[in-house]
């Protein structure tokens, strides 16, 4: 395989951390595997407004497009000038500009993490183009006006396309695994936008009749997560109401730093943390950076599916039996009890790739 050309967008807050890690980490994967790898770093965020004007400048964006793949660090878009704060975020113009539609957010319960729930093994499909992100519904510009000083107007989109595609990507997973996909939703209320999105991933539904289908409003599978987690397989949602039940699960089998997710077209794939960019703990060593390394090994996973690559599923393989076995050993950050600083779990994650068979 030629070697893959991936993307680094360190991003702000612990992004530089995190994402050094995870460089770090799936370089040591890949070199274990045979794999070459090169990086390409490029603006975003804070850094790139210094250079350019722009938090995600239009040279980065051009320079993703001939890429395998990139890894995205949280954005601190509350931070930036206040003419930059009604523009699409760097994460919502890639996922508007290259069409990232599926955000795959896994949530699994762990034997060396101890979580509010136990026996969960889920994911959620965020449907992450429209719905009611307004950064990200409109051809341009956003979603969203203010009609006088004190009238805000917000635009929520649903088309049978995007919740076609999203229900598509649902069943197919769930085919891959328990055969179960549950529709999150408030038809009882939204009955036209959250009514069409049900009734769409129902239809689709039918040419999957080996997968069983139920449906959930977005309150109640709040309180069923809480309550019987270990119950659900794949779960599809709109744009919010899918962000909102993966910050959820992450916290719910231990910390939501703990938390993976890559979003992906059928072309194009970024990882990216579920988890924001830290600003408090930016530089002082206490970042997990588990979510980060998680979202690396997906997109290695994907890039494996995309090209049919065994090597790149055993590079996916190694960064996550490494991030265990280093669990296991009781090495961990903070957040989940422990007193390893990003740096010394990183090394050694490390040390435990290397050392494996």
């Amino acid at each position: 395989m030629e070697p893959l050309e991936l993307g680094v967008l360190y991003g702000d807050g612990i992004g530089y951390e995190i994402v050094s890690a995870s460089v770090k980490i799936v370089s040591a994967a890949a070199a274990k595997s045979g794999l070459a790898i090169d990086w390409h770093v490029l603006p975003m965020g804070l850094d790139a407004i210094k250079q350019t004007g722009s938090s995600m400048p239009a040279e980065t964006v051009q320079a993703l497009d001939k890429l395998d793949g990139w890894l995205m660090g949280p954005h601190d878009s509350q931070s930036y000038p206040k003419q930059l704060q009604n523009v699409r975020n760097p994460s919502g113009e890639l996922r508007h500009h290259f069409d990232l539609y599926a955000n795959i957010r896994p949530a699994k319960s762990e034997p060396y993490v101890k979580g509010v729930v136990e026996r969960a093994d889920l994911v959620i499909y965020r449907e992450n183009t429209e719905g009611f992100y307004v950064d990200r519904n409109m051809y341009k510009g956003i979603g969203e006006w203010m009609v006088t000083a004190d009238v805000a107007v917000t635009a929520g989109v649903f088309t049978r396309k995007a919740i076609e595609r999203i229900a598509h990507a649902a069943f197919r997973a769930a085919r891959e695994r328990r055969k179960k996909v549950s529709i999150v939703h408030k038809a009882n209320v939204i009955s036209l936008g959250s009514g069409l999105f049900l009734n769409v991933c129902k239809e689709v539904g039918h040419h999957y009749p080996d997968v069983s289908v139920d449906d959930y409003h977005i309150d109640a599978m709040c309180a069923h997560l809480v309550r019987r987690a270990a119950e659900f397989d794949v779960i599809v949602a709109e744009n919010m109401f899918g962000d909102i039940l993966s910050d959820l699960t992450g916290e719910l089998v231990g910390s939501l730093g703990l938390a993976g997710s890559i979003n992906a077209s059928e072309s194009k794939a970024m990882a990216q943390a579920a988890h924001g960019s830290a600003p408090d703990i930016a530089g002082l060593g206490l970042a997990n950076p588990i979510g980060m390394i998680r979202s690396s090994a997906m997109l290695l996973g994907w890039i494996g599916k995309k090209h049919k690559s065994q090597l790149c599923s055993t590079v996916e393989r190694r960064i996550n039996q490494g991030v265990a076995d280093t669990l296991v050993s009781g090495v961990c950050t903070k957040d989940l009890g422990g007193t390893a600083s990003t740096q010394q779990f990183t090394d050694v994650v490390c040390e435990k790739i290397e050392e494996a068979e």
